[in-house]
C-alpha cells in the first residue's frame, strides 16, 4: 500500500512539474538565464519523478491517482500501467535533451517570442503525461486535445504567412478528426461495455460484432490523426515550417508518439489482442498502415528538403507501429511498443541535426550537404547513427523493434506484413543513406563549424542514446513484455 500512496503522488507530479514550469518561464521572462535554468530543471526533476515509478510498475504495481468525478461513471482518473511508463519515461528523458538543444538553437538563431516558446513547451509536456499516464479513455481525450492546443504556438512560432497556414492545417486536422471520429468511438465504446477504463485483455470482447468492431476501430486509427495513416497525414509535413526543436518535439517527445501510443493502446486494452484476432477486425489495418509505409518511404525519396525528408519518413515509421498494433499479436504488439521507444531516440538525433546545420550553415536541402560531414563531423556522425536506427540495422535501438514486428508477423503468416518492412527497409536506406555519403564522401570546401555547443552536446547524447538502446534494452522489453502478459 505505502508503494502505490507513493505512486500516487508521484503521478500528480507528473503533471504538476511542467505545469509549474511553464507558469515559472512566464514569470521570468525577462531573466533568459533564469527562465531556461527553469525549464531544463524542470525536465530534470520530471524525468527523476517518472523514474521513480518504474520499480513498482516492473514489479507489477498500477498506481492510481482519481483527479476528478466530472458525473456519475465519469471520471477522469491517472493509472500507470506498461505502456503508459514506456511512453512517459521516453518524453520526460527526451525533453532534457530537447531543453538543452533549444536554448542553443533559440539563442543561436535569435528566434524571437522564446519565454512563449518554452512555456507553451512546458504545457505541451504536461499534456503528454496526461496522454502517458490516462486511466480512462475520457482522460485520454481530455489531455489529447490539450497537446493539439497547445502545440498549435509552437508550430506557428514565426508567425509568417506560412506558419499560419501550417497552424489552421495542423489545428483543423488534429481537432477535426478527433471530434468527428475519436469522441464518437469513445461514446460508443462507454455504451456498448459500460465503461472506458482500460483493462488487460480488453472491454468488448462478446459485446460487439467483428463488422461494427472494424467500423470502431476505424473510428480510433483516424480519429487518433497524430498518427498520421494516410490520409490525414498532410498536417506533418506542413508542420515543419515551425523551428526544429518544435519539430522534435512533433516527431519524438510528444505529438505523433501520443497519436499511436493511442492506437496501441486501443488495441491492447479497449479491443484486446484475442478479440481481434478471432474476429480479424484488425485486418484492414493491415493494409492500410502497409500502404502508408511505402508510400511515405517514396515520397521521402523525392523530398530534396531534409526536413521534409524527415517528415515523410517519420509517416512512414508510424505506421509500422500502427501496422503491428493491427497484427494483434504478442510479439507484434512487444515490437510495437518498442519501436516507439527506439524510433523517438533516432529521429530525435536525425532533427536535432538537421536544426545543427541549419543553425551553423544554413542549409536546408539534401542538394546543398556536399561535404558537410567533414565541416560538421559530430552532427553528421549523429546524423548517421540515427539513419541507421531508422532503417534497422544493428547495433542501434531501431533494429529491436523491426525484429519483433517481424518475428510477430511471420509467426502469423502475414507475409504482406513481413513484405512491407523488408521492402520499406531497402526504401529507408535508399533515401536516408545517400544524405550521409554526399555529407563525408563529397569535397569538404571549408573548416570545421560546428553548431552551438549546447547543440551539439544535446544530438551526441541522443545518438549515444540509440546506441545504448539496443545495447542495454531491458527497461523497454520488460516493459513491453508486460503490456501483453495475461
Amino acid at each position: 500500500m505505502t508503494a502505490i500512496a507513493s505512486g500516487s503522488s508521484l503521478l500528480g507530479l507528473a503533471l504538476v512539474i511542467p505545469t509549474v514550469v511553464a507558469v515559472l518561464v512566464m514569470l521570468l521572462g525577462r531573466l533568459p538565464n533564469l527562465r531556461d535554468a527553469a525549464s531544463l530543471v524542470g525536465a530534470l526533476l520530471l524525468f527523476v519523478t517518472i523514474g521513480a515509478l518504474l520499480p513498482d510498475v516492473l514489479a507489477g504495481a498500477r498506481p492510481v491517482l482519481p483527479l476528478v468525478t466530472i458525473a456519475p461513471g465519469l471520471d477522469l482518473v491517472l493509472r500507470v500501467e506498461p505502456l503508459g511508463m514506456l511512453f512517459a519515461l521516453v518524453a520526460s528523458t527526451l525533453w532534457i535533451a530537447n531543453s538543452v538543444y533549444s536554448i542553443g538553437y533559440m539563442r543561436g538563431n535569435q528566434e524571437p517570442r522564446q519565454t512563449m516558446f518554452f512555456a507553451a513547451f512546458a504545457v505541451a509536456i504536461a499534456a503528454t503525461m496526461g496522454v502517458a499516464l490516462a486511466g480512462n479513455l475520457v482522460t485520454l481525450f481530455l489531455f489529447y486535445e490539450l497537446l493539439s492546443l497547445s502545440t498549435y504556438p509552437l508550430v506557428t512560432h514565426k508567425q509568417t504567412p506560412e506558419a499560419m497556414r501550417a497552424g489552421r492545417v495542423y489545428l483543423l486536422t488534429l481537432i477535426g478528426a478527433s471530434m468527428i471520429l475519436l469522441l464518437p468511438a469513445i461514446v460508443w465504446t462507454a455504451f456498448v461495455a459500460g465503461t472506458t477504463d482500460f483493462q488487460l485483455g480488453g472491454i468488448l470482447g462478446g459485446k460487439i460484432g467483428p463488422l461494427a468492431m472494424a467500423v470502431l476501430l476505424g473510428l480510433f486509427v483516424f480519429g487518433a490523426a497524430k498518427a498520421a495513416v494516410m490520409p490525414l497525414h498532410r498536417w506533418l509535413p506542413a508542420a515543419m515550417v515551425a523551428p526544429t526543436p518544435v519539430s522534435a518535439l512533433l516527431h519524438a517527445v510528444a505529438v505523433v508518439k501520443a497519436g499511436v501510443f493511442t492506437i496501441l493502446k486501443v488495441t491492447v486494452y479497449i479491443f484486446g489482442l484475442d478479440t481481434l484476432q478471432a474476429t480479424g477486425a484488425s485486418q484492414w489495418l493491415v493494409y492500410v498502415a502497409g500502404f502508408t509505409i511505402i508510400a511515405a518511404s517514396l515520397v521521402a525519396m523525392t523530398a530534396d528538403d531534409l526536413k521534409r525528408r524527415l517528415a515523410y519518413s517519420t509517416i512512414g515509421q508510424l505506421s509500422y507501429i500502427v501496422m503491428a498494433a493491427a497484427l494483434a499479436s504478442p510479439l507484434a504488439a512487444m515490437g510495437a511498443a518498442i519501436h516507439i521507444a527506439a524510433h523517438a531516440v533516432s529521429k530525435i538525433t536525425l532533427f536535432f541535426a538537421a536544426g545543427s546545420v541549419y543553425t551553423a550553415e544554413h542549409v536546408t536541402k539534401v542538394s546543398q550537404m556536399d561535404g558537410i560531414g567533414r565541416r560538421m563531423p559530430w552532427t553528421m556522425a549523429a546524423f548517421t547513427i540515427g539513419a541507421l536506427s531508422m532503417i534497422g540495422l544493428p547495433p542501434t535501438a531501431g533494429f529491436l523493434g523491426k525484429w519483433f514486428m517481424l518475428a510477430g508477423a511471420g509467426s502469423l503468416h502475414e507475409w504482406f506484413a513481413v513484405a512491407v518492412i523488408v521492402v520499406s527497409t531497402v526504401l529507408n536506406a535508399a533515401y536516408l543513406l545517400p544524405i550521409a555519403a554526399r555529407a563525408f564522401l563529397k569535397p569538404a570546401g571549408g573548416p570545421v563549424a560546428e553548431a552551438p555547443v549546447a547543440m551539439v552536446v544535446a544530438l551526441t547524447a541522443t545518438a549515444a542514446g540509440t546506441v545504448l538502446l539496443f545495447l542495454f534494452p531491458e527497461v523497454p522489453y520488460r516493459l513491453a513484455s508486460a503490456l501483453v502478459s495475461r
